[in-house]
């Protein structure tokens, strides 16, 4: 925060993946976050054997990454970032409607979970790989 910077991301696939960044552990830091006055991006995101399975795999992974941060989802503070790992410098990028129905039903949960008036705010922004081609449509 000395330094200006008022933006965080964790949650990030590499570090849940090879530092085994746990849910707890990013719950615990995301609180550190808010109580230090910075905010934060958070991500979330499913591997490919779960994309495989369709949606209601794809979010029992997304869901088990925000339960133990829905209490602490200020849409004024916190940005979800919804990046799937399979589509994560891969070559392979998720479609504009793979991306959109996985927002949708994020928004959903947070509804159901937290709040409409927070689902309704909060920013979710898609966090995979993008191209030239597709960028505009994603």
């Amino acid at each position: 925060k000395d330094l200006g910077i008022e933006w965080v991301l964790i949650g990030h696939s590499e570090r849940r993946e090879y530092f085994q960044e746990s849910d707890e552990l990013l719950a615990t830091k995301l609180k550190y976050i808010l109580e230090a006055g910075l905010k934060c991006v958070f991500c979330i995101g499913e591997k490919l054997p779960e994309r495989e399975k369709g949606l209601e795999a794809t979010m029992a992974v997304c869901i088990q990454q925000m339960e133990q941060v829905k209490g602490l989802l200020d849409p004024t503070k916190v940005v979800i970032a919804y990046e799937p790992v399979w589509a994560i410098g891969t070559g392979v990028t998720a479609t504009a409607e793979q991306a959109q129905e996985t927002h949708a039903e994020i928004r959903k949960w947070i509804a159901a979970n937290v709040s409409a008036d927070c689902a309704a705010q909060i920013r979710i922004q898609y966090g995979g790989s993008a191209n030239a081609k597709n960028a505009p449509e994603l």
